[in-house]
């Protein structure tokens, strides 16, 4: 009887085994996998789909910060399962007394216990209506840089200690994967339009013009430039030419698609590349942006300005062994065209 269950005792100890090694590949493979891309959108995408698969839950949300500069966590679209509700705001400030707590302690929590720690929710109150599991929070370098909700378990049993150790050795992956891919986004970012730099403009171009010949896809160029920008400078002083960069490059932003890329080309001077688009689809999109840029009126120290864009557009044929460089000339030289005819146009180039 004692051989019995000694043997069975080896024969758990020995499944244990063979599990941990089993999870510490999977880690491993988890890591490669988060560290392969430094792009936000589908580094989120991706920390969702293997945290839904590893801890085998159908809802998962993860708040992270929208940008360089914001100073609160935001859903935006990263949920999967859980509903929302019209109406609720479910943005979380950096400075609740939750974030801290996380901060300080470490660890996985449920709505339950941060209530008895903290005597409240400690800012979380929005989420009670989601009614998550189990809150995983994000923490790099002693910051705390998102929060992970977790649903029910498909089997709709409780989390195990081991199980909990084991999302937080995947969070503290996801944590890095999220910085690295904010320090990147600081190299080839613009700080004042908050665009992307011309020479990152560049390099993804080139990348996305390869892609459009394999697939034998359209792809446009947007080449803009602020109507007499000089004038608000050697008027209103830089402070104004400031703002009216940060107001053209926010509808430029807001215009776009999420698979679109904006960028700061240099002084007053924007491109927007557009991929699978025809010249046509291009220029609609292109005319959309100096319309709304030329009934937007910009506020500075009481007075009223009113913006206007030159734009030129030229696409890619996949045809054609063309190189970057060449393309956005030719949508540089479509967007002189719009100058030299009256401004506040739109030119294609032909």
């Amino acid at each position: 009887m004692q051989h019995d269950m000694t043997e069975q005792s080896r024969e758990n100890n020995q499944e244990e085994l063979e599990k941990q090694v089993f999870d510490l590949k999977q880690l491993l493979e988890i890591s490669k996998s988060l560290n392969s891309t430094l792009d936000y959108h589908i580094l989120i995408d991706s920390i969702l789909y293997t945290i839904m698969g590893q801890m085998k839950v159908l809802k998962a949300a993860l708040y992270a910060k929208k940008g360089i500069d914001s100073t609160s966590f935001s859903l935006h679209r990263n949920y999967k399962g859980f509903e929302l509700e019209p109406g609720i705001d479910y943005s979380l400030p950096e400075d609740i007394p939750a974030i801290k707590l996380f901060s300080k302690d470490y660890r996985c929590y449920t709505l339950k216990e941060i209530k008895k720690i903290l005597g409240n929710y400690g800012g979380l109150d929005c989420l009670v209506s989601l009614n998550p599991s189990l809150l995983v929070p994000l923490k790099t370098k002693g910051v705390i840089n998102g929060l992970i909700l977790l649903g029910d378990q498909i089997l709709g049993t409780d989390f195990t200690g081991y199980e909990k150790e084991y999302i937080i050795n995947i969070a503290t992956l996801a944590a890095i994967a999220i910085n690295n891919a904010f320090l990147f986004e600081m190299t080839t970012t613009d700080m004042m339009t908050k665009l992307r730099l011309k020479h990152y403009f560049y390099t993804v171009l080139m990348e996305k013009m390869e892609q459009s010949a394999l697939a034998n896809q359209p792809l446009c160029v947007i080449m803009t430039d602020i109507d007499n920008f000089k004038h608000f400078n050697d008027t209103y002083g830089h402070n104004c030419g400031d703002i009216v960069l940060k107001e053209v490059a926010l509808i430029i932003q807001k215009l776009i698609r999420p698979t679109d890329i904006a960028a700061r080309y240099g002084g007053e001077e924007f491109c927007v590349m557009l991929p699978s688009t025809t010249p046509k689809q291009a220029k609609t999109i292109a005319d959309r942006i100096r319309s709304h840029v030329e009934k937007t009126v910009t506020d500075y120290e009481g007075m009223k300005l009113s913006i206007t864009l030159s734009l030129g557009v030229a696409c890619y044929d996949p045809d054609l062994d063309i190189s970057a460089k060449y393309l956005i000339d030719r949508a540089d030289k479509a967007m002189y065209r719009s100058k030299q005819e009256g401004k506040n146009r739109v030119s294609v180039w032909e």
